[in-house]
């Protein structure tokens, strides 16, 4: 067989192939409950028609986005096994309950909820998760356990609309219920208790010390108060000892400058004047002469006249 021929024949069945590739991606279908996003150079737009929808092959791509209401649980999984670690909360009067949550959504904006964010569903979660645990920890149990699920259910739902509209991710909150609240397990009741305790042993420690610091603080602060009043005391005495000496080194010196010759005289009278009254001599020598001056107390014994009782043996 000839190339021409060849050709004729592979040439037309590789054009049809292209065709009917270009033509089945180049239509694609919304259902009732999907909606699509068209990207164009990454620039995505929502289709929200259903029905049967065209684009351009390899220059545009279409994500769907399922719009029907779903859900998830909070406090339990689907084979309604119990999770603690989601259900377990404490109330505004310090109990534990267990508090199972069904939350309901939809996506409202398919192009936020595919680009705005990674994971839409589970930002949503933790929202949920963190509002349920604000408003039953301002409930108290029994508002929890019966009376009050209602109020509870609006307040919760009030907070997650509100949160979500700040992150403003694409998905609406539908409704969210309270499937079950119950009291806790023994063993959970049990470490309640044992916090508690410790809890109440932490107050009491701290009572303690403020009752300690409040009986010691007065007296070290009047005792801080005495302390600087003596010194304050002592400085003004030494300051004013000290400035009285100024003043009559002063006067005395300028008496000094008039008379040196007198007034070294009378310094000279005034010191002996201090210090002889006080001393006590014996003078030992001949009448012309006189050797030696000596205190007379520590040679002194009893009631001797003349400080020597040798002379007043001998006499």
């Amino acid at each position: 067989m000839s190339k021409k021929i060849l050709r004729r024949i592979i040439l037309p069945i590789v054009m049809i192939v292209v065709i009917l590739f270009l033509a089945l991606n180049s239509v694609y279908t919304i259902r009732e409950q999907e909606q699509a996003v068209l990207t164009t150079f990454g620039v995505a737009s929502a289709v929200t028609d259903p029905g049967l929808h065209f684009k351009i092959p390899f220059i545009q791509n279409v994500k769907k986005v399922n719009t029907t209401i779903q859900g998830f649980s909070i406090g339990y999984d689907s084979n309604n096994s119990s999770d603690e670690s989601e259900s377990l909360m404490i109330t505004s009067d310090y109990n534990f309950v267990n508090v199972d949550f069904f939350v309901e959504y939809k996506v409202a904006d398919p192009v936020k909820t595919l680009y705005a964010s990674e994971e839409p569903v589970i930002i949503l979660k933790n929202i949920a998760q963190s509002c349920i645990r604000t408003v039953i920890g301002s409930y108290d149990v029994d508002s929890v356990l019966t009376t009050g699920k209602n109020e509870i259910q609006s307040v919760i739902r009030e907070r997650i609309i509100s949160q979500l509209d700040l992150h403003d991710i694409g998905i609406q909150l539908v409704n969210i219920t309270i499937q079950d609240s119950e009291p806790p397990t023994a063993e959970v009741m049990e470490a309640f208790k044992a916090v508690e305790t410790a809890k109440q042993g932490k107050e009491t420690s701290i009572n303690n010390a403020n009752k300690y610091r409040n009986e010691k603080l007065p007296e070290a602060e009047a005792q801080v108060d005495q302390i600087l009043q003596n010194a304050e005391a002592a400085k003004e005495q030494r300051i004013n000892e000290a400035n009285g000496q100024v003043a009559r080194f002063n006067s005395m010196y300028a008496e000094y400058i008039k008379n040196p010759v007198v007034t070294k005289q009378r310094m000279f009278y005034e010191a002996m004047e201090d210090i002889l009254p006080s001393l006590k001599v014996i003078i030992n020598g001949t009448d012309s002469t006189i050797d030696t001056i000596l205190p007379l107390e520590p040679f002194a014994t009893g009631n001797s006249t003349t400080g020597f009782p040798e002379q007043e043996e001998a006499e």
